[in-house]
């Protein structure tokens, strides 16, 4: 088993916390009439919608590279996560109608007891859930298990905000309370939603590797560059779902011989990998002799 196909058995936990919460938070609903706790509901749905999403597109970014995406299909956690950042939204704007209908027809609450209860209980299976999500997604760089692990926690501090405010309601009766916090649980995941898109934005127009990981890459060419004598530029990094991919010039002294030069670029192509787990690099040899090799310096070499 490759481990991407590996990840998949967090997302079927996904899909089982979601169907699982969905299930007690409509029952708390049904039993009290909430619409603060019908807006959690609703986001729970979205939560199974992602999950689902999430486990297609790890089965699809599994498959290995071949003829016609030589790279890969790692690509297809951002279309995951692009598709689960407009389905935020999407809930957002449901619950933020029916906030809106509410408040302006404000209706007393039913048994808050067992529905705050039911609620609690769902709040703390994606408590556990999320926090196994998200510190596999950072482990093994997969952006939707990542994302989703953030949508659940997004989710855990709507319903503890969802379960203070109907507390408050019960002790107060001011009915209102129940559509303004349904408001802010909306505006809340709002921004979940557009932190979403946008990182799966920026993944799909090929973003670089993240400071750190630039950092440790020329670093490893510094040294090679003061022990050894050579230049390099025209670095370009790129970060591509779990994969991270790395492409460099590295100029030569001109007498050197073919194999020499080669078997420099194996020894900073292997330290280049140990210094950043994962990455996939190439690297192309040059003549420092040679006026050519400084045309290229720029990221983008133009037509001459």
């Amino acid at each position: 088993m490759t481990k991407r196909e590996n990840l998949k058995r967090f997302a079927w936990l996904s899909v089982l916390a979601a169907v699982l919460t969905i299930s007690l938070k409509m029952a708390a609903y049904f039993l009290t009439g909430s619409v603060g706790l019908l807006s959690d509901a609703l986001e729970s749905v979205i939560n199974l919608v992602a999950a689902v999403m999430a486990l297609l597109m790890l089965s699809l970014a599994a498959r290995p590279p071949d003829d016609e995406h030589a790279f890969g299909h790692d690509k297809a956690e951002y279309f995951a996560s692009g598709i689960e950042g407009m389905l935020i939204l999407f809930a957002a704007v449901s619950i933020g109608w029916a906030a809106i209908s509410r408040l302006l027809a404000p209706q007393p609450i039913e048994q808050i007891g067992i529905g705050l209860l039911l609620s609690l209980t769902a709040t703390l299976i994606n408590f556990f859930v999320a926090r196994i999500l998200i510190q596999t997604g950072k482990k093994h760089r997969s952006i939707i298990l990542e994302a989703d692990g953030q949508h659940l926690m997004t989710d855990v501090w709507t319903s503890i905000g969802v379960v203070a405010g109907i507390s408050a309601v019960a002790f107060s009766n001011w009915y209102v309370l129940d559509p303004l916090i349904a408001l802010l649980v909306a505006a809340n995941i709002i921004w979940t939603g557009v932190r979403l898109v946008r990182r799966s934005a920026l993944g799909l127009m090929d973003t670089a590797v993240a400071a750190p990981s630039q950092k440790a890459i020329c670093e490893v060419l510094d040294q090679y560059a003061t022990r050894e004598g050579i230049e390099y530029h025209a670095l370009r990094t790129r970060q591509s779902g779990t994969r991270q991919f790395a492409s460099v010039h590295i100029l030569v002294p001109g007498k050197w011989t073919v194999h020499q030069g080669h078997q420099l670029l194996e020894e900073i192509e292997a330290d280049i990998r140990r210094a950043v787990a994962g990455t996939i690099v190439f690297t192309h040899l040059e003549s420092l002799d040679d006026p050519a090799s400084w045309h290229d310096i720029e990221l983008d070499r133009l037509e001459e």
